[in-house]
């Protein structure tokens, strides 16, 4: 057969947006990176709370203008959309800042450190009438375009089965910001969100959810296996580690056929369609791999401003809100089953 063509924003030619970054840590690096390397966006400014600090950052990605707080950076009238990129438990208060200097805002995943957090942030967005997104940045790549097409159009008939892991090995360290409560940690908020984001994009959301695991010695989720089940009797298997690095790959099985997304299956790089054992393979011709692949959202958020949109139709700000909620769920079930193990003893 062939394939669908993309569906996505171009990376070179559209419209674009002079992006500020506050939180100049590793994921901000390889966004502005990629940005600067693969497309016509541009970083105008960065803002840190160390004047120090977002000097370096700007000197080292040729960034014309660096601040030492926040506040300036969302004043900076060269600024249209400012990309927060901290730990998560400054996601909220940050984003209202860029909201209320009437800026538009992509903020990092996970959007807040719970669904409430997310909801003020969705309703002072809303209310101001400036696009604001979560960095669900493998939504817009231009495989997930093309499996979407593959289930719209039915190739592999009734699904009935997705499966998604992502592990990685943290190490023991657990002042790191991911083993902290105090700054929003955890497997779920930090990689766990990626496998509940595959199954709800392939399934909808889901009618029940089953969930064990544990806690790290400081108090976050740890380790997590889920059960998600879905209409039509439609079922996930879901995991997600910080203690370990897994295989991260991808599978939708259904009646017709299966698509085996290779690894790291929320990163660019293609799947192969299995239909009656035979096999296809589809690659992404961009030639990006990796975290190179954050800055398809970029430029989908340049031409979404362009066409007047407040939010992106891939990646809805209820789809976030939803999102969190599944994640408050299953955090919850992990601590009270690690509440109840405690009182058991």
């Amino acid at each position: 057969m062939t394939f669908p063509e993309p569906r996505v924003v171009p990376l070179r030619g559209g419209p674009t947006l002079r992006w500020g970054v506050v939180g100049p840590g590793g994921i901000a690096t390889d966004f502005v990176s990629t940005l600067h390397a693969h497309t016509d966006q541009r970083v105008t400014a960065v803002g840190s709370r160390t004047a120090e600090r977002a000097e370096r950052f700007a000197e080292a990605h040729g960034i014309p203008r660096s601040y030492g707080s926040y506040q300036e950076l969302v004043d900076d009238p060269e600024v249209d959309i400012v990309y927060v990129a901290t730990p998560n438990s400054q996601h909220r208060p940050l984003a209202l800042l860029a909201i209320a200097a009437g800026k538009h805002v992509l903020v990092e995943k996970p959007i807040g450190v719970d669904r409430a957090d997310a909801q003020v942030i969705v309703d002072a967005a809303r209310a101001a009438g400036v696009f604001a997104m979560e960095a669900m940045w493998s939504r817009f790549l231009p495989q997930t375009d093309v499996i979407a097409q593959l289930l719209e159009t039915g190739r592999l008939g009734q699904v009935s089965l997705v499966t998604a892991d992502f592990g990685a090995n943290f190490g023991t360290d657990q002042t790191v910001s991911v083993f902290r409560p105090e700054d929003g940690g955890g497997a779920m908020r930090d990689i766990g969100i990626y496998p509940v984001w595959f199954a709800r994009f392939v399934l909808g959301h889901p009618l029940e959810i089953v969930a064990r695991g544990h806690l790290t010695q400081s108090g976050v989720d740890a380790q997590v296996a889920m059960i998600y089940s879905a209409a039509d009797s439609a079922q996930a298997l879901l995991s997600t580690t910080m203690l370990a690095d897994t295989p991260a790959e991808a599978t939708i099985s259904g009646t017709l056929g299966r698509i085996e997304i290779r690894s790291p299956f929320l990163m660019p790089d293609g799947f192969d369609l299995v239909i009656d054992e035979q096999r296809q393979r589809w690659t992404d011709d961009s030639g990006l791999r990796l975290r190179d692949g954050l800055c398809w959202q970029a430029t989908a958020i340049a031409q979404h401003v362009a066409d007047g949109l407040t939010e992106s139709p891939l990646h809805t700000l209820d789809d976030s809100l939803a999102i969190m909620g599944i994640i408050d769920d299953v955090r919850g079930r992990v601590h009270e089953a690690a509440e109840a193990a405690l009182v058991g003893r």
